[in-house]
């Protein structure tokens, strides 16, 4: 069978056509995904056998208080989710975690989503010696603006009880106080946070909660902080250096360190102030942290910003599921950049002369 010229050519611009409409399919997916935030399913429940959990996520060293949990991993391209683009901004890491910005998430979507799951957040602060004059502000911008209608557990460390302030709480929420020791040096307290941490998890969070976050209590909270947060592991980009190359970041460098970063690694720089994510895996984290803490401590050295040290070493190994944009951690001596929309928790302005036991 014969066809003629024009029934070639005709033929020829279909085949073009196709190529040229799956061509613009596939660049638009792609760019779709560079410009926007998936929403994190770590908490959706669905029905999965033994060997598809224990696939899932890394043996944890406690169990978790929810069952049959998928990780975000797993479900980011098979369940549904909250799409809204930011083009200003990096919203994805290379690792294909979520940076959550302003105008990148749907709060009522994330919301009707989590509440319906009944979770417990717990919130660690340390209100050390005179640290704990910040306490009262913490706890009262919290009770507007963090996890607000969730189920929230307090767990102030503390060397001064007494001082621990009354403050109300809205239901669902409770406060338990932890004498810890004090300390002549603002570092060794520094250094004992992860200990701390570790202890208390094994004793009582694993027991209260779901999810935790580690927070600095010379801070205050001054817009919405939800469930838009939570993840596996959850990490917070410093705001001093989130447009910094990793050449200026302030890693440890010293290979005598167990916190030790060589000069040509490093993702971002990851502030201390704040970390959290599923209890048992913070629970990891913390556990690391404090053996690298205490072989360094052998050693007699000491990394160069204590735990936040030993926390970025940790999380360059350890990827997190979900970062946080600087919104969640700013600092107060920092002009706002056009980037930041919301600032939604920050360091305040202190002078640390007349709080800390020595500078």
């Amino acid at each position: 069978m014969r066809f003629s010229s024009n029934a070639k050519q005709f033929v020829l611009l279909i085949i073009v056509g196709i190529f040229l409409l799956l061509g613009y399919v596939v660049f638009n997916h792609f760019n779709e995904r560079q410009n926007m935030v998936w929403f994190d399913t770590s908490k959706i429940h669905i029905p999965v056998d033994e060997d598809q959990r224990n696939t899932c996520l890394s043996k944890p060293i406690l169990r978790s208080r929810v069952q049959n949990i998928v990780s975000p991993e797993r479900l980011l391209y098979k369940q549904p989710s909250v799409l809204v683009g930011r083009t200003d901004v990096v919203a994805v890491t290379p690792w294909l975690a979520p940076i959550v910005w302003e105008g990148t998430f749907d709060p009522d979507l994330v919301d009707i989503i989590y509440k319906s799951m009944n979770l417990t957040i717990a919130t660690t602060v340390f209100a050390v010696g005179k640290y704990v004059r910040f306490l009262q502000d913490f706890l009262e911008t919290a009770e507007k603006h963090f996890m607000v209608d969730f189920n929230v557990r307090y767990y102030v460390f503390t060397d001064r009880p007494d001082d621990v302030p009354s403050v109300n709480l809205s239901q669902g929420r409770h406060l338990s106080v932890i004498q810890v020791p004090g300390s002549n040096r603002w570092q060794e307290i520094s250094a004992r946070k992860m200990k701390t941490i570790q202890t208390a998890i094994e004793r009582q969070i694993s027991r209260e909660a779901d999810y935790i976050f580690c927070l600095d209590v010379d801070s205050k909270f001054h817009a919405r902080w939800g469930a838009e947060s939570l993840g596996r592991l959850v990490a917070v980009i410093h705001p001093w250096f989130y447009q910094a190359t990793r050449d200026h970041f302030t890693y440890e460098r010293r290979p005598a360190s167990t916190a030790y970063i060589p000069m040509d690694e490093g993702d971002y720089y990851y502030t201390g102030a704040v970390f959290g994510g599923f209890v048992e895996d913070v629970y990891t984290l913390t556990k690391v942290c404090r053996n690298q803490l205490e072989e360094d401590a052998r050693n007699s050295i000491e990394a160069a910003w204590q735990e936040e040290s030993h926390l970025n070493r940790y999380l360059l190994y350890n990827k997190p599921s979900k970062l946080l944009s600087p919104e969640y951690q700013w600092d107060d001596k920092k002009t706002k950049t056009k980037e930041v929309k919301v600032i939604r928790f920050s360091t305040v302005i202190k002078n640390y002369a007349e709080i800390r036991p020595n500078v």
